[in-house]
């Protein structure tokens, strides 16, 4: 399918559709059938931004962890919409790195979280790790479990990890920045909300952090 910035794609008219109608069901079948995830990937760095937020918004849909970096330079993007939409389509490239069964354990694992079932998502997530530990998500997961039991140095170290997997990871930089601050560290959280800025400016929350922390750490020297 051609990239060419002087012919419109087909993915436009699909979008079109999609802020009309919100059918992200159809607008995910139509892309699929249209085009390649590398397809996508590309037109990701459309010079039409409006190309840009088509590809970024089916990517979120449709992409596995190979579109990890796509979506990553996609938080730094010029336009906001793209920037907002590759916020929400990451995190679930984040939990498809792995084959079905691994990707639904994920998905289990998060929900346990949500429901605050901690003990079991870290059980869950610890024997995840064991079977796959390239799969960032699931030491993330578990550094959430961690943290939400008390376990702050735990949780630090697999947020590390997380990291050390994918660099993109702005949820376990700020994730490790707020258990820095429970364990009285305001300089390393400091470090930490800043990497997550670096990695998604749009996280409103971790800049007033950042200010925060800035004046407090300034203040005490």
């Amino acid at each position: 399918m051609s990239t060419d910035p002087t012919r419109p794609p087909l993915l436009l008219v699909l979008y079109q559709q999609y802020l009309d109608h919100q059918d992200t069901g159809e607008f995910a079948r139509g892309a699929s059938r249209l085009y390649s995830a590398g397809t996508l990937q590309r037109m990701a760095g459309h010079p039409n931004h409006k190309v840009r937020r088509a590809a970024v918004l089916a990517l979120g849909f449709l992409g596995d962890y190979d579109a990890n970096h796509t979506m990553g330079c996609a938080l730094l993007d010029e336009d906001r919409t793209v920037r907002t939409l590759a916020d929400n389509g990451i995190r679930g490239v984040w939990t498809r790195a792995g084959n079905d069964a691994e990707c639904k354990e994920i998905e289990a694992i998060v929900q346990l979280n949500a429901a605050r079932l901690h003990k079991q998502a870290l059980g869950r997530a610890t024997w995840m790790i064991e079977r796959a530990p390239w799969f960032a998500e699931a030491w993330h997961q578990r550094a959430v479990a961690q943290a939400a039991m008390g376990r702050l140095a735990e949780s630090i170290r697999d947020c590390h990890q997380t990291l050390e997997i994918n660099p993109y990871h702005f949820v376990a930089a700020t994730s490790m920045g707020q258990a820095y601050l429970r364990l009285g560290n305001p300089v390393s959280a400091l470090e930490c909300f800043r990497r997550a800025l670096r990695l998604n400016p749009g996280l409103e929350g971790v800049r007033a952090q950042v200010v925060r922390l800035t004046r407090l750490v300034e203040d005490s020297r």
